[in-house]
Formats: structure tokens, C-alpha cells, sequence
């Protein structure tokens, strides 16, 4: 059985969030609530992944991450150094560009440490947050399978992805 773990970005993912409704999917996903959505600090987000895994078959754990959430797992992978089942990075924010000005602590680069399990980054070639030569790279880095899906925006709720069956085949990929 795969333990599905949900990391949210900056300001959460709301009821219809592509995250929400992957929640409501099944017994075996779980978000990961963070103590600051809107202000976030690096080092609490990194803490309380690693708090909500203790207890599970590592070999059984696949991290569902969004925006900053993908940025989150990067630095939970390079602090940590655990193999996990795989994670799903969607949509990674590009926090160097000049138009992310938001009061964050600690996200103030994405690493470009090779995560050490299975990974797949999501990208739209519209995305506001992040380039698709950025995203590219960022996967290139992270060693990660990379899905280009098209003019999708930041692939959120705002650019219409509530259910999101092909993120949920996508997903599948992993375990």
C-alpha cells in the first residue's frame, strides 16, 4: 500500500485544488499542514514533513508537492538524505525570479541537489511562477522524469485544475 503525502504552497490549496480533491481520493492521502501558509519559514516546512513520516515504511511514501511545496520536498530531500517511494513535483515555483516577492524565510533559492528517489516534474509552458526552461532545469538537477502538459498556467485551481484524473495517472507512476 502507497502512503500519499500532500504538500501544499504558499497559502495552501484550497476546497477546489487539484491537492483537495487528490485528498478526497482515498484512505491513503494526507496533507501536510504547515503552522505559517502565508509567511512561510523553510526549516518549519522541512521539520514538519519529516514529523508527519515518522512511523511509516519510508518504501511506501510518495510526496504530492505544488509551488512551493516541490521547493519544500527538494530541501526535505538534500536535509534528510531518505529514499522514499517517489514524490510528484508540480508546478515548482521559480523563487529566484523577480516577480516572486513573497514573505518567505529559508526558500530564498530552489536547490539543485539530485534528490536521491524517483521523481516527476509537472510543467505547464505558461506557468506566471516558473519559466519551462526553469522547470526543465529544475528537473534536469533533481534527476526527474519531466511531463511538459501544455498551456496549463501554474496548475492550480485558477487555471481549472480541480479533479485532475490525468494528474491522478501521472501519480500512478510512482506507486
Amino acid at each position: 500500500m502507497t502512503n500519499y503525502f500532500i504538500i501544499p504552497g504558499l497559502g495552501n490549496s484550497g476546497a477546489n485544488h487539484w491537492q483537495t480533491h487528490f485528498e478526497k481520493s482515498g484512505n491513503h492521502f494526507q496533507r501536510i499542514d504547515q503552522q505559517e501558509w502565508d509567511a512561510p519559514n523553510s526549516l518549519d516546512w522541512t521539520e514538519n514533513i519529516n514529523q508527519a513520516l515518522v512511523g511509516y515504511d519510508l518504501s511506501s511514501v510518495v510526496l504530492i508537492g505544488h509551488s512551493l511545496g516541490c521547493t519544500a520536498i527538494a530541501n526535505w530531500a538534500k536535509q534528510y538524505q531518505l529514499i522514499i517511494k517517489g514524490a510528484l513535483l508540480v508546478a515548482p515555483s521559480d523563487l529566484e525570479a523577480p516577480r516572486y516577492t513573497f514573505p518567505t524565510v529559508g526558500f530564498d533559492h530552489v536547490p539543485l541537489d539530485r534528490i536521491n528517489f524517483k521523481t516527476i516534474v509537472v510543467a505547464s509552458s505558461d506557468d506566471e511562477w516558473v519559466s519551462l526552461e526553469r522547470a526543465k532545469y529544475f528537473a534536469g538537477c533533481w534527476g526527474s522524469e519531466f511531463i511538459n502538459i501544455g498551456n496549463a498556467g501554474h496548475i492550480n485551481a485558477d487555471a481549472g485544475f480541480g479533479q485532475w484524473p490525468e494528474g491522478l495517472e501521472i501519480l500512478k507512476k510512482l506507486g
